[in-house]
């Protein structure tokens, strides 16, 4: 990944942390709260290292071959943050698409799902934004994404369904103008589903 987390201020992470744990009534410099605010700090560094990277550098270094059809990378892990509970959500992505001329090498498929992953996310948004983003860098025939994903502020609060999985998709191009090219992205993210 390629971030400096310049924009995570640390310091400032670790009062808030500070404040919260007063805030829920803890003391904290009881010794095992005494370390939580840097330890805090350092997740948020690691988790919200997207925040300032931009998604497309990745996808600069293509190579050009003949290949017009279908390559798929399926369940690529990944581990996000939801926007509104700040608690994560995670699961696997499945992503798509159909070249015109370029390829991109398949790490940096994952390396975008992650990218995109590590900020403040809705799933529906992180689910477009992969799309958009191989449209933009490879102008291909089209693309699809697939993600799969538990999230926690429905597993351990609220509503409390643990095993839960929300699913959305995002299809771009030939995938959305062809029923059928749709039909065999899905397939084959799934094989073992086809009846």
């Amino acid at each position: 990944m390629t971030s400096n987390n310049s924009s995570i201020d640390r310091e400032r992470i670790k009062r808030a942390v500070r404040e919260m744990i007063e805030a829920i009534g803890e003391d904290p410099e009881r010794e095992g709260l005494r370390d939580t605010p840097r330890r805090i700090a350092d997740m948020y560094a690691e988790i919200f290292s997207g925040v300032s990277c931009d998604p497309t550098q990745v996808l600069t270094v293509t190579f050009e071959e003949n290949h017009q059809e279908m390559v798929i990378l399926r369940d690529i892990p990944f581990y996000s943050m939801c926007e509104h509970h700040f608690l994560p959500f995670h699961g696997v992505a499945h992503v798509g698409y159909i070249p015109r001329g370029s390829l991109l090498g398949i790490s940096k498929i994952a390396r975008l799902v992650e990218i995109l992953a590590r900020r403040p996310q809705l799933q529906e948004r992180l689910t477009g934004q992969i799309a958009d983003a191989l449209m933009q860098a490879l102008e291909p025939q089209g693309v699809a994404v697939v993600i799969e994903a538990e999230h926690l502020c429905m597993t351990m609060r609220g509503i409390k369904k643990p095993g839960s999985t929300v699913v959305t998709s995002a299809t771009r191009g030939i995938f959305r103008d062809k029923p059928a090219t749709r039909q065999e992205f899905l397939s084959l993210i799934h094989p073992a589903r086809q009846s």
